[in-house]
């Protein structure tokens, strides 16, 4: 690819890592290109951020499709994971250690299914206080390691496929189909709650952003060798 290309605009598609951020990616990528064709600058962004602790589809687009990335940002999600009950986080998920810890013996796999029904549709969730949400000028993962307390506004959010694919409790894994501004990290939380217990994220992986897969696309150090 030239360097017309990426100035022109790309659409990348990376397979994320586990602990890196959509940021570093981000970097990782400028930087390379940069280096590549020996230039000060180029844009580059990325079209939904991953949590750290999630893996998957991340697009990024470069140069003038830069500007497309509201577009790619609004369009159907698909994600894989686990659950696992009988314990809650503070961030919902395993970046922070388990504070409450509850019975799974009444919790059936008839009564898991059951529940998903719930969760299916239009929906009021509020997200996880562990997010990059802003509330006056400062991140809510700010003001949650430090401590503050805050109150956090519901959102509607839609979610068309909420399937359990395998049940090994306390672990339940699962496939959702959701819109945008959906926190997997919170109907982790609040499927737990629904099944009179407690939850918390422990995997997660986006595998499909609109008509885009996860399984067309490529690893950080695939794009650096091809850059």
């Amino acid at each position: 690819m030239t360097l017309e290309d990426y100035k022109n605009g790309q659409v990348l598609l990376i397979d994320k890592p586990l602990n890196w951020t959509s940021f570093q990616v981000v970097n990782k990528l400028r930087w390379n290109i940069k280096q590549k064709f020996k230039i000060k600058n180029i844009k580059v962004g990325h079209a939904g951020t991953l949590d750290p602790l999630a893996t998957g589809l991340l697009i990024i687009c470069t140069g003038k499709f830069t500007k497309k990335i509201d577009i790619y940002q609004g369009q159907i999600k698909e994600y894989t994971g686990e659950i696992t009950l009988g314990a809650t986080t503070p961030s919902y998920d395993l970046e922070t250690e388990i504070n409450e810890t509850f019975s799974t013996d009444h919790i059936s796999e008839d009564l898991i299914r059951e529940t998903t029904k719930q969760f299916v549709g239009e929906i009021d969730q509020k997200p996880p206080i562990f997010s990059a949400i802003k509330k006056e000028g400062k991140r809510l993962y700010e003001l949650a390691r430090a401590g503050e307390t805050t109150e956090i506004k519901s959102r509607k959010i839609t979610i068309s496929e909420f399937e359990i694919t395998a049940i090994n409790l306390p672990k339940v894994e699962f496939r959702v189909v959701c819109s945008k501004g959906t926190y997997i990290r919170s109907l982790a939380y609040d499927f737990g709650l629904a099944l009179n217990s407690g939850g918390h994220l422990s995997a997660l992986r986006r595998t499909k952003i609109g008509d885009f897969k996860v399984e067309n696309g490529t690893t950080i150090d695939e794009f650096i060798a091809n850059v």
